[in-house]
């Protein structure tokens, strides 16, 4: 396959992906996450199964990477506050509650996971650098959760 006929075929994999289930998350970082769930953090193997139904499953780990990548890149792009605001409403959808996921993140350092591999080290610093710094801020709030019991 040419590198025109590749690049069709990606672009129709992620407006396919966009569409179906991209478009239903609301925040970059639940895309993000999302995201990264398709990839087999060992090998660095993406799958999805709808999308490999249809298309070739080299093409579609190949678009899940781009799209991985890019999805990566744009929170980058979105200044501080920005990101702050948009990790706090990825963690309201969470069922635990945000304090607790800002808690557990920056103790285990579970976004390290949401880090596309072939970025560069340079971006994976600022990024995580990022969400710590957000995590910090998250943690010192005072909880306006309730409490489940």
């Amino acid at each position: 396959m040419d590198t025109l006929t590749q690049l069709q075929q990606n672009r129709r994999i992620i407006h396919d992906l966009t569409l179906s289930t991209l478009a239903r998350i609301s925040c970059p970082f639940s895309r993000l996450t999302y995201l990264a769930s398709l990839r087999d953090i060992s090998t660095n193997v993406y799958e999805h199964a709808g999308l490999a139904a249809v298309y070739p499953q080299a093409a579609v780990r190949q678009a899940l990477e781009l799209c991985h990548q890019e999805v990566f890149e744009r929170i980058l792009e979105m200044p501080l506050p920005a990101q702050e605001e948009d990790l706090r409403a990825h963690f309201r959808s969470l069922p635990n509650g945000s304090r607790n996921a800002a808690m557990q993140w920056r103790r285990l350092e579970s976004y390290r996971a949401l880090l596309p591999a072939e970025s560069p080290e340079y971006l994976k610093e600022l990024f995580c650098s990022n969400v710590r710094a957000i995590l910090e801020i998250l943690e010192k709030e005072p909880s306006t959760e309730r409490a489940v019991g």
